[in-house]
């Protein structure tokens, strides 16, 4: 059965990026959102595998590890894992600290770490 993501944030060449990474690696349905509010309802409605936040939203450039942490204290959202997409590791620690699991970059998708890093939540 497909696993389902949640892509939140990417601008357009990133969103296809992250589709057609994950999509040559694993069986899953990509749902994206936009901005916080679209985002926050989805993961009311709906349960997700893996939810892929980017650092900042394209859309109005809002702080990722913010939204993190407004998902984790939400007691509305249904349960799911939370991974920041951000090529630096300063943030990736900081969104780890935030309750999210550590992420990936942009310009890690040739690396088999990145692989092996998404497999237990997609695999």
């Amino acid at each position: 059965m497909a696993k389902r993501v949640l892509s939140v944030g990417q601008c357009m060449p990133d969103a296809n990026g992250i589709a057609r990474f994950l999509t040559s690696h694993f069986d899953v349905v990509i749902e994206e959102s936009d901005v916080e509010v679209d985002t926050m309802e989805k993961l009311k409605q709906q349960s997700y595998d893996l939810v892929m936040i980017n650092r900042k939203l394209d859309a109005d450039y809002s702080d990722g590890i913010e939204l993190i942490q407004k998902i984790k204290k939400s007691s509305d959202v249904k349960p799911c894992r939370l991974m920041l997409v951000s090529n630096f590791p300063e943030y990736q620690e900081e969104a780890v600290q935030a309750g999210a699991e550590y992420g990936i970059g942009k310009k890690e998708y040739r690396n088999p770490e990145t692989v092996a890093r998404l497999q237990p939540y997609l695999g």
